[in-house]
């Protein structure tokens, strides 16, 4: 179920962005909404996963991957449609392929991004990428800085007297700007202890690790 849930936030996603590029008033309306259903749907699958008892390895990678197609994906939107530089999806791309490539090695060392067996060595690595106040604060940072991008390319093409008031309030877009670059920010804050805590991995072989599944520092 929990993974039916990331292939639809995946699926409407898409249907979003398509009518993020559309004139229709209505239609640009739906995709701010889309949006916000894809970013529920972000809590909702891992609720389901751990009430069902059915969380696997293969479930938090597809969790993962489907975030990353979700992010990946609006921050290039965004800086299509002129809202932000290039620099964003470019910087949250490269983070995100360094970070991914590094879990699968631990994965073939038996280690999960999270969880019991994560591959998480220190106490800051794991506040950052799985602690539930880190990843509260990271889900409504991103939350609202993308439905704030998107609010904003609703007002600008439809003209609707209430998004006009607040997309173009002093105080809501100074926190709707606050929000990106906080979720930029907290983007490479989440993965940099990840890519210091893997370079153990880099050096795994599989003869020389010990019951624990970690790699033995001792062993070169």
């Amino acid at each position: 179920m929990a993974n039916a849930i990331t292939v639809g936030r995946v699926v409407l996603l898409f249907i979003g962005i398509a009518l993020l590029y559309t004139d229709q008033r209505w239609s640009l309306v739906l995709a701010w909404v889309l949006l916000l259903v894809v970013f529920a749907g972000d809590a909702l699958d891992g609720i389901v996963a751990r009430r069902r008892g059915t969380t696997t390895v293969f479930g938090a990678v597809f969790d993962i991957a489907g975030d990353r197609v979700v992010e990946n994906a609006l921050w290039i939107v965004f800086a299509d449609l002129g809202l932000i530089g290039v620099w964003a999806p470019l910087l949250v791309m490269t983070r995100g392929f360094l970070v991914d490539g590094l879990r699968s090695v631990a994965l073939q060392a038996g280690r999960t991004p999270f969880g019991e067996r994560t591959m998480a060595r220190t106490r800051l690595t794991r506040f950052l990428t799985a602690s539930r106040t880190m990843r509260a604060a990271y889900g409504v940072a991103k939350l609202v800085a993308f439905l704030f991008l998107a609010g904003v390319v609703v007002e600008r093409r439809t003209g609707f007297p209430l998004l006009g008031a607040l997309f173009r309030s002093p105080a809501l877009v100074g926190i709707g700007w606050l929000a990106v670059y906080v979720t930029l920010l907290l983007t490479v804050a989440r993965g940099v202890p990840v890519l210091v805590d893997a370079w153990p991995y880099l050096r795994w072989n599989p003869e020389r690790v010990g019951d624990s599944g970690v790699p033995d520092p001792s062993a070169g």
